[in-house]
């Protein structure tokens, strides 16, 4: 069959490489000028910055993956462990480096809390049994069909802490503000609150602090480009700078696409554009009606992020790979940022200094900082103009420097800064957002769009706004489980 492909994110290429390996013809169409979508790398005058994902987790994800299509991933990318996993610098100056292996993060948690250090272990478990719980259910599971919801473990989905918010579940096991800010952090990976989030998602932590987490050598584009290779070797054709104005349909099967004002048929669609922009912009009101189309753009979104790439002319032995600056006053943070829809006024600050890795993604003797605080969605009336934006920026390297990083403002060689707004332009997401919808209900972690479309027959979604959520590993199995029900729609 002739497949067309929207958007060579990672969900796009991964769907791209299944789907060419299965012996369909498969073209993708990208609006950027090169794939990867927001796992993406910027180079500016020796300064090499990877501006989307910077951690790899669930590596059997991609090697899976690969094996499918006939090739090893150690093949294509080196991972490599980091030790710590990240550095945590609380406001009053304590520091908590975090670590896979148990022994060293007990050590670590006792320098912080002797009663904490005893349940750190049990809780991290827990998480453990919650991933057990979830993974076959609802991970590795497209629940699309009668056969999907057949082979779910009821018992299981009722014993996943989804009555309880992540910061509930985690002030009732922690005693020290430490320890409950270090477990409330994990929310954010999927751009939630974790004040209301459900505590299902403790599960986070397990991921990285039990399965490992990693860095690419080379920078975390190297899987995109891996994925191209692997694609472009199966056959796949790639148009760069080419926009999809619309999804065309003939009674109600997805056949066609409108490119730049021209038709181009296809068998079947595979979109790696936003869910809500995919049926809201690209899908007709004939199918999806004005009134429906409000409601999905009404669902919550996730948050955002306020991102600079920054190329200093120094190092700091304060910074690791990874590095997290607490605000002083966390729930205020996340208050700004989902109930008065603004900037936080103190942020919590993340920052990746690859160049500790890969010394050559800097000048000698510079650092390459990756730097993003949790923001709002788009809501109209924000104000992201130069003079606005340079501000923020001043304030974010003001507070930097107040956590240690002194001279940060003088050192500064190369600034970049990407805003919620160039999140929406540049990868359409919806109002903004990194990860598609939110998860601060219970059940809204289970809601996501589904990979075949309700909608459009022939039309399937993939991507980090879609089942089974946002984050590489994520990712790379929504397309794995929208070429399973293609496979399944297409078998007789």
């Amino acid at each position: 069959m002739n497949v067309g492909v929207i958007g060579a994110g990672i969900g796009g290429l991964s769907a791209a490489c299944e789907l060419a390996k299965d012996g369909h013809e498969v073209t993708v169409y990208e609006k950027n000028d090169k794939p990867g979508g927001k796992l993406n790398e910027d180079v500016i005058n020796g300064f090499r910055f990877d501006t989307g994902p910077s951690l790899f987790t669930m590596p059997f994800v991609a090697e899976d993956l690969f094996n499918y299509c006939g090739y090893e991933l150690s093949d294509y990318i080196q991972t490599q462990p980091l030790t710590p996993l990240c550095r945590y610098n609380y406001a009053d100056g304590t520091i908590f480096d975090s670590f896979e292996d148990r022994d060293a993060a007990v050590d670590a948690v006792k320098n912080l809390s002797e009663t904490d250090s005893k349940v750190y272990i049990q809780f991290l478990d827990k998480a453990a049994k919650l991933y057990e719980r979830t993974a076959q259910s609802f991970i590795f599971n497209p629940l699309a069909d009668l056969r999907d919801l057949r082979s779910l473990r009821w018992l299981d989905m009722l014993r996943i802490d989804a009555f309880t918010t992540v910061s509930d579940r985690v002030d009732q096991t922690f005693e020290s503000s430490y320890m409950r800010m270090f477990f409330k952090r994990f929310t954010t990976y999927n751009g939630s609150n974790p004040w209301q989030a459900p505590a299902t998602l403790n599960v986070i932590p397990h991921v990285e602090l039990n399965q490992g987490g990693y860095y690419i050598k080379g920078g975390m584009y190297r899987i995109a480009d891996a994925l191209v290779r692997v694609a472009e070797s199966l056959g796949v054709k790639f148009h760069y700078n080419v926009h999809v104005d619309r999804i065309g349909h003939k009674s109600g099967k997805a056949d066609h696409l409108i490119i730049n004002g021209h038709r181009v048929d296809f068998d079947l669609i595979v979109s790696n554009s936003d869910a809500t922009h995919t049926y809201t912009k690209l899908v007709s009101d004939d199918v999806i009606s004005p009134p429906k189309k409000k409601h999905l753009k009404s669902v919550e979104p996730s948050c955002s992020g306020f991102v600079m790439l920054l190329g200093i002319d120094r190092t700091y032995e304060q910074l690791v790979h990874h590095n997290i600056f607490f605000s002083s006053d966390y729930k205020k943070e996340f208050d700004d940022i989902f109930k008065r829809g603004k900037l936080p006024s103190d942020p919590t600050i993340y920052v990746a200094n690859t160049s500790y890795t890969d010394p050559d993604h800097a000048p000698a003797g510079g650092s390459n900082l990756f730097i993003l605080v949790n923001a709002p969605w788009v809501r109209g009336s924000g104000d992201f103009s130069e003079s606005a934006k340079e501000s923020y920026a001043e304030k974010i390297m003001l507070a930097l420097a107040g956590h240690g990083l002194r001279g940060l403002l003088a050192s500064v060689q190369i600034k970049k800064i990407i805003t919620p707004a160039d999140f929406q332009d540049l990868w359409l997401s919806n109002k903004g957002s990194i990860y598609g919808t939110s998860s601060n209900h219970r059940l809204a972690a289970f809601l996501r769009p589904r990979n075949r479309s309700p909608f459009l027959r022939n039309l399937y979604l993939v991507g980090g706004s879609t089942h089974p959520g946002g984050g590489i590993p994520l990712v790379m199995l929504s397309a794995r489980h929208a070429c399973e029900l293609i496979r399944r729609d297409f078998a007789q």
